[in-house]
């Protein structure tokens, strides 16, 4: 069967390479780079800038445990052209991963028609086609939004702001913050309404008091113009660069005539991922979804074994996410618990000394975690973590939490010590009211 599968996103990717071993003939097309927006513009661009700032935090309180590091100074420059050499050399492993799989890549702008894709002139047709053709920054209509920035124009950055306004109230508005800030930029968070609404009210003011101490939020926030260096709004006008993070537009374009879309242009896909038409499938975030790499693997994987006739359905139960900051904010949520709140119990617990918080001791910084259950049965419904180890663990839990297990299955749970992590101290305790 002929597979023709458009962006080499996460989503793209993994479906190209899942199609290829299920003995498809597989095409992926691509107009700039393997990897995708969080490859190339996202998430590892994050990474790489967080890690500087994790540098510097650590820099300038070393002196607590006697190591004195003096004259830190960062060409923004240097660092950008470090990540970008980085990410080129990550490109490279992916595109020789995907083509031992057997599959064909393609550069070049695709335009669809039923039953055949055009790549810059030239025709591919397929059997099954995939749509994973992501998502680009939504802009605003704000006057003098083309003034503001984007996550894709950080790394052009010639020099670190003096002062950065981000407006945005999410993850990403958070995780520039923290790394501006580090870097020695007036940062202030610009909301309309509500700052990283996702989170337990405790472990935001966790992130907000202990994470982003230098960052002020500031809430129901209407911009009216933007210029160069300055921004308008009934709060005020304030100086600085701006960067918007005010959320996603699918690039659905390309099958707008072809598929069923919402009313802001998503993909209407079910748990196949399967579209309006027989033929054509969609994943990541395209879909409008929830946006998060590890998902759009699992949708692209979906898909592509949907395309191979063999029956699979996403499962969106207790998606593991994460804020990048000094300390990860992991968490996740069950889309399919009871909402009767007096069945729930919450529970809370600070971190612990060990790898990665033991000098943090004396600043209080050591973590929190929050775990809300159903203590009758031992269901999970919610589990919010900050420790140095809470990205990984959740992933785990997300897992076990899948798979069925309760609270009194980690009644004898063994944890690698010295350890940080006190979700499995909480999920011990709440076993013996199950």
């Amino acid at each position: 069967m002929k597979v023709v599968i458009i962006g080499g996103g996460p989503a793209g990717r993994t479906a190209a390479m899942e199609a290829a071993g299920l003995e498809n003939d597989v095409t992926l097309i691509e107009k700039s780079g393997i990897g995708g927006t969080c490859l190339n513009e996202g998430c590892m661009v994050i990474c790489g800038l967080n890690d500087v700032a994790k540098f510097i935090n650590t820099a300038h309180t070393s002196s607590d445990f006697g190591v004195n590091i003096s004259d830190i100074t960062i060409s923004f420059k240097n660092t950008a052209a470090g990540i970008k050499k980085t990410l080129s050399k990550i490109r490279k492993i992916l595109e020789y991963e995907t083509k031992d799989t057997g599959v064909e890549i393609v550069s070049g702008n695709a335009e669809v028609q039923k039953g055949a894709v055009l790549v810059d002139g030239r025709k591919q047709d397929y059997d099954k086609l995939l749509i994973a053709t992501g998502a680009r920054p939504f802009i605003p209509p704000i006057k003098g939004s083309e003034h503001a920035m984007t996550y894709k124009d950080v790394l052009e950055l010639p020099e670190i702001p003096e002062k950065l306004n981000i407006i945005g109230s999410g993850v990403m508005a958070a995780e520039f913050a923290n790394i501006f800030s580090t870097m020695g930029s007036q940062v202030k968070i610009l909301c309309r309404k509500n700052f990283l609404k996702m989170l337990d009210p405790d472990i935001k003011k966790y992130v907000t008091d202990k994470l982003l101490e230098d960052v002020e939020i500031i809430k129901n926030v209407q911009v009216s113009a933007i210029g160069s260096n300055w921004l308008e709004s009934n709060k005020g006008k304030l100086e600085g660069h701006t960067l918007l993070t005010t959320g996603m537009v699918p690039n659905s374009e390309i099958v707008n005539d072809l598929v069923d879309t919402d009313s802001r242009g998503n993909i209407l896909v079910n748990k196949r991922m399967e579209t309006s038409d027989k033929n054509i499938y969609a994943a990541g975030d395209v879909t409008g979804g929830i946006a998060n790499t590890p998902v759009a693997r699992m949708e692209g994987i979906v898909a592509a074994r949907n395309m191979s006739g063999i029956i699979t359905e996403a499962d969106y139960r207790f998606i593991p996410s994460a804020i990048s900051l000094q300390e990860d904010v992991a968490f996740l949520t069950s889309d399919n618990s009871s909402e009767n709140k007096e069945e729930w119990i919450t529970g809370g617990l600070p971190g612990s000394a060990g790898p990665g918080a033991f000098w943090k001791v004396f600043e209080g910084k050591t973590g929190f975690t929050k775990i809300v259950i159903q203590p009758k049965t031992g269901d999970v419904k919610k589990i919010f973590s900050i420790s140095p180890s809470s990205r990984n663990s959740i992933a785990y839990m997300s897992k076990m939490l899948r798979d069925g297990y309760k609270t009194y299955d980690f009644d004898d749970f063994i944890e690698t010590h010295p350890s940080t992590d006190a979700i499995y101290k909480l999920m011990r305790f709440f076993a013996k009211f199950s």
